[in-house]
């Protein structure tokens, strides 16, 4: 997950799902990269909106959950979304891209790098005080990274937010309630608290939702250093995760095969184990 030396070619890998903590580890490094760099565009592949020559520098590059942001002398920001398969990488000028530059949706020309953005499932120029960029702040809960876990306002949004009818495995995705838990965390952290996915918020008592967003502030926090994504830390070389991927497997715990479901309102890959989850 690091980023190489300045002169080669520099990627994050390409991951199933991009979560908080990996958009976290982006804007850390384009924040203490750009900020020492000669900025001279930002192009945008043209379905999403206009390139511009920029004037003065990067002010800063931060996350909100799964949005990256950069921001620029002249009151302009840049958001994007990786969505499930986008992925930034960084190259010296004239170096061979790993992908088709028709995957490209954000291309930043600083110094001798270009820092691309392929695969964004949104890109978004905002004025740093018009209303875009206020209606964005209102649409995302906390960042559990940045901001950790405040239970009064959780259970607020909870609240306000979700139906009694919400299955759990939609509510731990909906970033409104908070921010950075993508698919591979939800079904981890549902195995983890020992909660089927198809449980309904009604069934659920404040204590297990704490619980679970606890449980994921900690998960994201422990995996912003190197190395893949880790939720089970036993080294006996079986494996990083708990359930995510391991459909059919046996469980790591009972030894029941791993369920695999396309579950919610937007159906996602959802994995569990029937004995371990009830």
């Amino acid at each position: 997950m690091a980023w190489a030396g300045a002169d080669c070619t520099i990627h994050f890998p390409d991951l199933p799902v991009p979560e908080g903590d990996t958009i976290h580890k982006i804007a850390v490094y384009l924040d203490a990269t750009l900020r020492d760099l000669q900025l001279q565009s930002v192009r945008l592949h043209p379905a999403f909106g206009p390139s511009r020559t920029v004037v003065g520098p990067v002010i800063r590059a931060w996350s909100e959950g799964k949005h990256l942001f950069v921001a620029f002398a002249d009151g302009m920001q840049l958001r994007s979304h990786l969505g499930m398969y986008g992925s930034w990488h960084s190259y010296p000028q004239g170096a061979r891209w790993r992908k088709p530059r028709r995957q490209a949706s954000v291309i930043i020309a600083a110094g001798q790098r270009e820092f691309v953005c392929f695969n964004a499932r949104e890109v978004q120029w905002l004025c740093g005080r018009g209303f875009l960029r206020s209606d964005q702040e209102a649409r995302l809960g906390a960042d559990l990274i940045r901001d950790g876990l405040d239970t009064d306002d959780l259970l607020r949004r909870v609240g306000a937010l979700a139906s009694s009818q919400t299955l759990i495995a939609d509510l731990l995705l909906d970033q409104r309630i908070a921010a950075g838990i993508g698919n591979v965390y939800k079904s981890e952290l549902l195995f983890l608290e020992g909660v089927t996915p198809m449980t309904r918020l009604a069934a659920l008592d404040d204590r297990v939702l704490v619980a679970l967003y606890r449980r994921a502030a900690d998960l994201l926090a422990d995996n912003l250093g190197g190395g893949a994504r880790t939720t089970r830390f036993d080294p006996d070389g079986r494996g990083r995760l708990w359930v995510y991927g391991r459909r059919d497997l046996p469980c790591l715990c009972c030894g029941a095969p791993v369920r695999r479901a396309s579950l919610g309102v937007r159906p996602r890959s959802t994995y569990w184990c029937q004995i371990c989850q009830h």
